[in-house]
């Protein structure tokens, strides 16, 4: 299902709109997170890394990357060495830019990789991270087997999303707040209302923690774990490797 919602139109593939329109809106999006989140942000990206920290990597791969905001807290589990990709040029322009500005290049890279076909070898990680990314893929399934591929066996990943409450209150709430207030607040910060409606739609549309947490079982994953946090509007999935 979240393969069909795409950005801009039913003709083009959703990778080639995804990555045009993170290009587009690649500017401002750090300041629209923290709006649309009111702060949030940057606590749920700490949550996630604490996550993965009890498992003391090495070399960690963190997909969808954007503009290195979670890389950059990934280096602060010690000795692990980071690889952000992601498939928008002007997002990994902006990252760039922060790593030489807070001088963590030797901590961290950077490239162009689709999440559906890597370049890395087999068993490459020790730990896998995507935040607010795995909405956007093509073919959410395909994503995965790539990302059981590349991770070594006793490797854990960790993937913070939007979810949708559970409770009626919240739920009714977080609605208004997608479909009305949040490509409004993203149109200003931006210039691209479609962006943002996708954004909304991707996350109303992506699977329930429990149907989510099936499909990483489904796709080879063990010991799946979720964590709601901020009244249910994002979850934090973790699962490991045989």
């Amino acid at each position: 299902m979240i393969g069909k919602v795409r950005p801009y139109n039913i003709y083009e593939s959703k990778k080639k709109q995804i990555s045009r329109m993170f290009d587009n809106i690649s500017y401002n999006y750090d300041i629209t997170n923290k709006i649309i989140s009111f702060g949030s942000d940057r606590i749920w990206r700490k949550k996630l890394v604490k996550v993965i920290s009890s498992s003391k990597p090495k070399k960690t791969l963190d997909i969808a990357t954007g503009t290195a905001e979670v890389a950059i807290e990934l280096t602060k589990i010690e000795k692990n060495k980071v690889i952000g990709i992601d498939i928008s040029d002007k997002m990994l322009e902006i990252a760039k830019k922060k790593i030489i500005r807070l001088k963590l290049e030797s901590k961290v890279s950077l490239a162009n990789e689709d999440a559906e076909k890597m370049s890395f070898t087999d068993n490459s990680f020790d730990a896998i991270t995507i935040a607010f990314g795995v909405r956007n893929f093509e073919n959410l399934n395909k994503a995965l087997r790539e990302v059981f591929r590349v991770m070594k066996s006793k490797g854990v990943i960790v993937i913070l999303e939007t979810s949708v409450p559970n409770n009626k209150f919240f739920r009714s709430l977080y609605k208004i707040f997608s479909k009305i207030l949040l490509p409004i607040i993203g149109f200003v910060t931006s210039g691209d209302l479609e962006a943002y409606k996708y954004l909304s739609n991707s996350t109303l549309n992506f699977p329930n923690k429990t149907s989510f947490s099936n499909i990483l079982s489904k796709n080879g994953f063990i010991k799946v774990k979720f964590q709601q946090y901020s009244f249910g509007i994002v979850s934090i999935y973790s699962a490991g490797k045989p």
